[in-house]
């Protein structure tokens, strides 16, 4: 088959162009979908039992926070605006805006619940990421490469949880201490909390967990019927923070 001069030239014009376009696609890290870590075994789906009554008994009690906290370099910003934030206490209220809890002990619905990240099943955050800086594991965990976040906070209007925050400065001066085990983030991008994925690889629980003096946040394999997190949910009834949406929480709250 023959081609004409025009048709050679016009050929590797567009084979140039094509080859610059994916450089500067890979340079900007659109290369190709992450790779998923697998830092659980076949048949793992990590989930979390908050009981908010052992929780309530420590009163003030902010361990598990300041735990995460320092695990993780999560500036303290002062501002409501930016702050930032991977596990808190949330009033029962703003928690559970659609449980009916009209005769529940008043301590109980009076006293904020701590909240983090969801870890949903169906995750709205990970369906509306444009460059695939969300990505759900396998093992249920959804995780955040802060090097392919662009800023767009489209996961954070995606998330009906509020789990998200965005870093509308360089967070690094805010942090009271710094974990040299931990990456910083930069300005720009959103942050959220990952269950410890990186202590879960090495085969500890997740820091806020370890650090919880009443035991009220117990961490566990959902797919195991043995497995104490299973135990808990068949000994007491659990709710989860608005599962009518179809998200498939893995944070499970006793009632």
């Amino acid at each position: 088959m023959s081609i004409s001069r025009r048709g050679f030239l016009g050929a590797a014009g567009l084979s140039a162009l094509a080859l610059a376009s994916k450089s500067t696609l890979d340079a900007l890290g659109f290369e190709a979908a992450p790779q998923e870590p697998t830092s659980a075994a076949a048949g793992t789906r990590w989930a979390m039992v908050v009981d908010p009554r052992k929780c309530l008994d420590q009163g003030d009690c902010t361990k598990c926070i300041e735990a995460c906290d320092y695990a993780h370099n999560v500036p303290h910003i002062t501002n409501p605006a930016h702050e930032v934030k991977w596990i808190w206490k949330e009033p029962f209220e703003d928690a559970f805006p659609f449980l009916e809890v009209d005769y529940a002990p008043e301590a109980f619905r009076e006293q904020p619940v701590m909240v983090l990240c969801n870890h949903c099943d169906n995750a709205p955050c990970v369906r509306v990421c444009p460059t695939q800086a969300t990505w759900k594991r396998d093992d249920g965990i959804v995780m955040m490469d802060w090097h392919r976040c662009i800023g767009c906070r489209y996961c954070m209007a995606a998330c009906p949880y509020g789990s998200r925050s965005f870093n509308w400065g360089d967070p690094r001066p805010a942090m009271a201490s710094l974990n040299p085990d931990y990456p910083t983030r930069t300005k720009g991008v959103v942050e959220k909390c990952t269950f410890c994925e990186e202590r879960l690889a090495v085969g500890q629980r997740p820091a806020c967990v370890d650090a919880c003096p009443a035991r009220a946040l117990v961490f566990g394999n959902l797919d195991d019927p043995e497995g104490e997190v299973r135990s808990l949910l068949r000994a007491r009834f659990a709710v989860r923070r608005k599962a009518e949406l179809g998200t498939g929480p893995a944070v499970y709250y006793l009632v």
